[in-house]
């Protein structure tokens, strides 16, 4: 087979309608096929087992009448009407054997009906006996129409029956399916609690098997997870007491070149222990937004500047947002020092109503991370640097986009270089508006609370 027809064919496939590939029908279809075969069969066997009977009976009855029409014509007596000799429409078999000298009987035909003939030599000639048949052949397309007809009822209602039975077995998979993805979305408290699962008077089928294994993996799942965030958090806890004495006592060192390492590495050792302990309230969900109206604009380009890295902000339609400041701006401080850290200059942050857009002109985020997302201490090195980092910035940001309730996205320039965007809601009256067919207000005036220090202007290098 060429590849061609195998595409084409695969083709034909997928543009099946989607109720085709669920159980229900699948079940439905098979019971109906089932159902068909049998009937087939049965309606098969009733009819020939009839025919052979009622054929049989007509085939003795003509003889037995070929019997009596010999005694007629051997003594000279008159033939009756349904006798002859040598007919002109005797089938030529019957015929044959007349000539032959035997005798025989065979379905045939006569005046446009059919007729059961016997035959037996008289003479040199055909002595033949027809019997009308039409009336037993009316009874036999009878029977198959009636046949047909059960044959379609029973079908019909074993359908029904198919798919009220098999409702409740994929109701409950799909129960079970949609408990699974909300678990892989991260609501790690859904579940099942299928009832033949949870009492153990019900018959436990194949169905409740799988609700109790997915209810028992995602209870296991959560106590793990939440193990692991208490460790995290507490380790994390402990580390910051002795920390902060080492960064005192690191002040204390006379100057010079060592100092300065001890000093950094200190540092680096405090983020790491911040970072480590703002994941583990962003896993516990004790985050919660302080959400108040800003200018995007202003707001992206104050967190550029709070990095201290170069990045050029851009702000091809500014807009009214409602979200939580700090939130916002560590979000955006993560994503240009990402860029930085593991991607190629200039870097470009751009804003495009609510949505921001951080890029760089490196060699563009790993494959695993456009798959699964940013994971914590799964940073590999790229660009050649010896360290690609824990992959903290790009989780916390992740964490801190989710209780915003923004959209974080991560994929690829066409033309190289990561790009991150952030959609952000905007505020609850503009929501309102665009759902009344209204344009939001937007006169480009800047509250009070916004806090603006007309930063950050459209085209200008933020440094």
């Amino acid at each position: 087979m060429s590849a061609g027809s195998a595409g084409a064919r695969t083709h034909r496939w997928r543009r099946l309608p989607s109720w085709t590939a669920t159980l229900r029908w699948k079940a439905a279809l098979f019971i109906m096929v089932m159902c068909c075969f049998l009937a087939s069969v049965l309606g098969v066997l009733v009819h020939v087992l009839v025919s052979r009977q009622t054929e049989e009976q007509a085939r003795n009855a003509a003889l037995d009448r070929l019997d009596a029409v010999v005694e007629t014509y051997v003594a000279g007596e008159p033939l009756g009407r349904d006798a002859r000799l040598d007919p002109p429409d005797l089938p030529p078999a019957l015929r044959d054997m007349a000539r032959r000298g035997e005798r025989g009987t065979q379905l045939g035909g006569h005046g446009g009906r059919p007729t059961m003939w016997a035959v037996t030599p008289a003479d040199g000639k055909a002595l033949a006996v027809g019997q009308d048949y039409s009336q037993r052949a009316a009874v036999i397309s009878a029977l198959d129409r009636a046949i047909i007809g059960s044959a379609a009822v029973a079908i019909t209602l074993t359908l029904v029956v198919g798919l009220y039975a098999t409702r409740g077995v994929t109701r409950r998979l799909h129960r079970t399916a949609q408990v699974a993805r909300r678990i892989s979305d991260g609501d790690l408290d859904a579940r099942v609690d299928d009832p033949r699962a949870r009492c153990p008077g019900y018959a436990r089928d194949e169905t409740a098997a799988v609700a109790a294994a997915l209810d028992a993996m995602a209870a296991s799942l959560q106590s793990k997870l939440h193990s692991e965030q208490r460790f995290t958090a507490d380790v994390a806890h402990e580390l910051r007491t002795p920390l902060t004495g080492l960064h005192a006592a690191a002040e204390l060192l006379p100057a010079g070149r060592p100092t300065e390492m001890v000093q950094e590495r200190v540092r680096a050792m405090r983020r790491l222990t911040e970072d480590l302990l703002e994941i583990s309230r962003l896993d516990a969900e004790v985050e919660r937004a302080d959400l108040d109206v800003h200018r995007l604009g202003p707001l992206a380009g104050r967190a550029v500047r709070a990095t201290g890295l170069a990045a050029e902000v851009r702000v091809v339609r500014d807009c009214r947002v409602e979200t939580d400041q700090r939130r916002l701006e560590r979000v955006l401080g993560n994503l240009v020092a990402n860029a930085h850290k593991h991607g190629r200059e200039p870097v470009v942050l751009t804003v495009d109503g609510p949505v921001v857009t951080v890029r760089d002109h490196g060699d563009g985020y790993p494959d695993e991370l456009l798959a699964e997302g940013p994971q914590r201490f799964r940073s590999r090195p790229r660009n050649g640097r010896k360290s690609g980092g824990h992959g903290l910035g790009l989780t916390i940001a992740v964490g801190q986009a989710r209780v915003l309730g923004a959209t974080l996205r991560f994929s690829n320039a066409p033309d190289g270089g990561a790009v991150a965007e952030l959609t952000v809601g905007p505020p609850a009256t503009d929501r309102r508006g665009a759902a009344d067919g209204s344009a939001p207000a937007d006169d480009g005036s800047t509250p009070a609370d916004d806090d603006s220090d007309g930063s950050a202007p459209r085209g200008t290098d933020t440094p």
